[in-house]
């Protein structure tokens, strides 16, 4: 009897308590895919929140600060604390409003929401990322699927090939070891069969990350059509809309701002206050007004060193957004490689091999009846028949997952 592993305990726990879900109508990759980027990820949520945050935090840094108020009593005389004893004491209040140098406020905002556009990016980052690992999921799951199924229709065959030795064996046709070595294959193949299911346990195990319980409804039969990506120079081009390229693009912009910001350093900012002093009895009240400005006078260690390092960092940020172009286009021509060749590999084995591994099985059985091939090579000839299957049905789950690499670089490619 099979021993199940804890994620295939788990799994028929899930189903037993949903028993709907093994009669569920088979899980598409398209499905697969929507489920998955509407689903209300906590990471998904957290970009969400934060670029809100920041947003508002925009409009909060482009305004002036608050103004202060002062109060207090001036000219007072000490020698008897009377405040009508002298022309010149006052019951002072007064405002003062700063006014930050040059473009300061509107950079500090425009800095916010580049930071904004970061955050935005990266939540567009992740939904390629969970579209990526579901459809690499998704085809990972259908071979291991449909190779299960191809081991078991061998497996059937091996067990008829073992209930014909038998009665052979009693003739004394055959030998004590033919009947060994078929139960060794048959062995063989259980202990296969238990590898690709706990293959399989593995790629529901990532899809469950994304579908929760939708991802252990059984998966589609058959494999999507995939349409041929754009020309290499049309995806070339749609590189620099990918959100990598974008997240670079607006950390440069954060740059921009920074040496904006260190740039109004070097402008004098200034305050306005006005005051009002009120002398009660027959004397005038008094008012006054003033500007208040900051004279950068020594800018060597300061306003310099600060204009240099954010002019050093926005150049570090372009380099970075060149090297992030430069991995997404070696990535492009290795996505683009493996499409063209494993399609070429897929067609090889359709045209070819396949058939060639299936008439090699089928001769193998004549020859094997009219005592022209030993146990042995019938045996060889019906697992490499099987071999031949599973190796193609790999290479078209390995195209798909090609595929699905072209669709994290340059968008939707159908």
């Amino acid at each position: 009897m099979r021993k199940f592993s804890s994620a295939g305990a788990f799994a028929l726990a899930v189903l037993w308590a949903n028993p709907s879900l093994a009669n569920a109508d088979p899980l598409s990759l398209s499905e697969a895919i929507r489920l998955a980027v509407t689903a209300e990820d906590p990471q998904l949520l957290s970009l969400v929140e934060k670029t809100a945050a920041l947003e508002d935090q925009a409009i909060a840094d482009a305004q002036l600060e608050d103004p202060t108020i002062s109060g207090g009593i001036a000219n007072l005389s000490t020698d008897t604390f009377r405040f009508s004893q002298e022309n010149m004491t006052q019951a002072q209040v007064g405002i003062r409003q700063v006014f930050p140098a040059g473009r300061t406020l509107s950079l500090r905002g425009g800095r916010r929401q580049a930071e904004a556009g970061v955050m935005r990016a990266r939540k567009e980052l992740a939904l390629r990322e969970i579209s990526l690992a579901v459809r690499t999921a998704w085809f990972d799951g259908f071979y291991w699927t449909s190779a299960q199924k191809s081991v078991l229709a061998s497996k059937r065959a091996v067990n008829e090939m073992i209930q014909a030795l038998h009665a052979s064996f009693s003739t004394g046709v055959l030998t004590t070891q033919h009947i060994l070595r078929a139960e060794l294959e048959l062995s063989l193949l259980d202990d296969q069969l238990t590898d690709f299911l706990r293959r399989e346990e593995l790629a529901r195990a990532e899809l469950e990350r994304f579908l929760g319980v939708d991802a252990l409804r059984p998966l589609s039969s058959n494999l999507p059509d995939l349409s041929d990506p754009p020309s290499i120079a049309e995806m070339e081009e749609a590189l620099v809309q990918h959100p990598a390229v974008l997240i670079a693009d607006a950390v440069i912009e954060v740059g921009d701002a920074d040496v904006g910001l260190a740039e109004q350093a070097y402008k004098p900012s200034w305050a306005l206050e006005g005051k009002y002093g009120a002398r009660g009895g027959s004397r005038s009240d008094l008012a006054s007004i003033g500007v208040t400005l900051s004279i950068p006078l020594f800018a060597a260690d300061r306003q310099d060193r600060r204009l240099s390092a954010a002019v050093r960092q926005r150049g570090a940020a372009q380099l970075d957004r060149s090297a992030t172009l430069l991995d997404l286009r070696r990535d492009l021509e290795r996505a683009t490689t493996d499409w063209s060749l494993l399609g070429e590999r897929v067609q090889l084995y359709s045209d070819a091999v396949i058939e060639r591994a299936r008439e090699t099985a089928n001769a193998s059985i004549s020859t094997y009846a009219s005592g022209r091939t030993d146990f042995p090579e019938l045996i060889r000839s019906q697992l490499a028949q099987l071999d031949a299957e599973l190796k193609r049905m790999e290479l078209r789950t390995e195209r798909g997952k090609a595929w699905a690499k072209l669709n994290y670089l340059v968008g939707e490619v159908q």
